[in-house]
């Protein structure tokens, strides 16, 4: 298993907050929790911005994505509006979580709730090379369903 060391602080007022961590050996997210000051309800079709209390220090040439957790998805209808979420290594802000309630009934967030997993993985930055045509494939221009159902 690849690692890579990640630099982390806490928000003042926010030592109570575990840090991210993986629930099981092979996992490749980690956990994240909210950092809220009282409990938030969001109402159905309702989009928050849930603070984590955490900062983090990438390294070059690695990003942090932030992912729903399936488990709020399929019990309560919890997602995530721009998903994956991505914190750049560059980035030295405190990390939100941008929440939206896709389910029938208000959700609350308690302080410390798991309400999102992070992924830190590679990154690959693209260098254009302008052609004047592109090779040919089987596949071509089909795409948005072209395979069939």
């Amino acid at each position: 298993m690849n690692t890579v060391s990640v630099s982390i602080t806490r928000e003042s007022g926010c030592e109570d907050i575990l840090l991210p961590a993986y629930e099981t050996a092979h996992a490749s997210g980690m956990d994240v929790r909210a950092a809220v000051t009282a409990p938030i309800t969001v109402a159905p079709g309702e989009r928050v911005l849930v603070p984590t209390g955490l900062r983090i220090a990438l390294p070059p040439g690695v990003e942090a994505q932030i992912r729903p957790r399936s488990g709020l998805a399929i019990r309560n209808g919890i997602s995530m509006v721009n998903s994956p979420g991505t914190i750049d290594a560059d980035y030295r802000g405190e990390i939100h979580i941008i929440l939206i309630n896709h389910g029938g009934e208000p959700f609350q967030i308690q302080r410390g709730d798991r309400i999102a997993q992070m992924v830190i993985t590679p990154v690959l930055q693209a260098s254009w090379n302008h052609v004047e045509a592109l090779d040919t494939t089987s596949r071509g221009e089909g795409g948005l369903g072209h395979t069939g159902t």
